[in-house]
């Protein structure tokens, strides 16, 4: 079975992009599963049975990080796309912080951004996006081609080994391309033992231990104070 992760910013488009991708899939005869984790709430699971008609397995991470959330329970959702006999099995995972890296090595990694977001931000998101196979571009509908073509340019300057595609989420243009590289992933019969491409962020404190009080009296663990110093 392909085992896939769909990682990227929060409304960037992955679920569009996985809706046109599967129904490219199921015309071919693929049977897909779906692992969706998000934060604290989501009707895309819903989305995903209803319109696609696949099975959908949803997580949510609530105040952990909806990426460690993922690996954590990687090999349970690769039972569970095993367990319905499907071809390939994706996981979506709502990445926040940007900093951490969910792909999974000598497993297909598809990172989704959007041109929307800022023609700088494929150089702030980090692992999510420097260690994926494939960087899906949307929304070019709605900046001009000048910035596509920057934007898409930033893309392979901090990933110069993936393949960057344009997809249009309203038509689905581009959905063509992106399937022709998903069947080419390889496959695995299991996750157990296998590796994370990139550490995951290490550093645990009070806040994230449900500290809530601001103040030095209540930091501990991996304090990193800001070296304060002027711009002029």
């Amino acid at each position: 079975m392909k085992f896939i992760t769909v990682a990227g910013p929060p409304s960037s488009g992955k679920t569009m992009v996985l809706i046109h991708l599967i129904k490219l899939l199921k015309k071919d005869g693929v049977d897909v599963a779906i692992g969706k984790i998000d934060c604290h709430q989501t009707l895309d699971g819903k989305i995903f049975k209803e319109k696609l008609g696949v099975p959908v397995v949803v997580g949510i991470s609530d105040y952990v990080c909806p990426d460690h959330y993922g690996a954590v329970n990687a090999e349970e959702i690769f039972k569970f796309g095993d367990s319905h006999n499907a071809d390939i099995t994706i996981v979506e995972t709502a990445g926040l912080c940007h900093r951490c890296a969910p792909a999974i090595k000598d497993c297909m990694a598809i990172a989704v951004v959007d041109c929307v977001s800022g023609i700088d931000t494929p150089r702030k998101i980090g692992p999510m996006l420097t260690t994926a196979d494939v960087v899906v571009i949307t929304k070019g509908d709605m900046v001009s081609q000048a910035e596509r073509e920057v934007f898409r340019s930033n893309v392979l300057e901090v990933n110069p080994n993936a393949k960057a595609i344009e997809l249009n989420g309203l038509t689905g243009m581009g959905a063509l391309n992106l399937k022709r590289l998903v069947l080419e992933a390889k496959s695995t019969e299991t996750l157990n033992g296998m590796q994370l491409r990139h550490d995951m962020p290490s550093a645990v404190c009070s806040y994230c231990e449900g500290e809530t009080r601001l103040g030095a009296d209540y930091q501990m663990g991996n304090i990193i104070k800001m070296d304060i110093e002027e711009i002029v």
